[in-house]
């Protein structure tokens, strides 16, 4: 039986988009502690906040990596 296949056009689509995702998130962390620098501080926040950004940045940025080194491969 003859499995499907799915258009590499959609497939790049499907893995692409989270990662874009990831940086709308990661973008929406900084500029939330930007502007709310003196309430994190002053709650005792912003650790955890910096912390959740220094997570976020590193795991987005090797997604978009392995992506493009797949894309460029021809994996994807």
């Amino acid at each position: 039986m003859n499995q499907p296949r799915m258009n590499p056009a959609v497939l790049r689509l499907l893995v692409i988009f989270p990662n874009v995702l990831s940086y709308i998130l990661l973008f929406g962390v900084l500029i939330f502690i930007a502007t709310n620098f003196a309430a994190l501080k002053q709650a005792e926040a912003l650790t955890m906040w910096v912390t959740i950004a220094c997570v976020l940045a590193p795991m987005a940025i090797y997604t978009t990596y392995s992506i493009v080194k797949r894309i460029k491969a021809g994996v994807l």
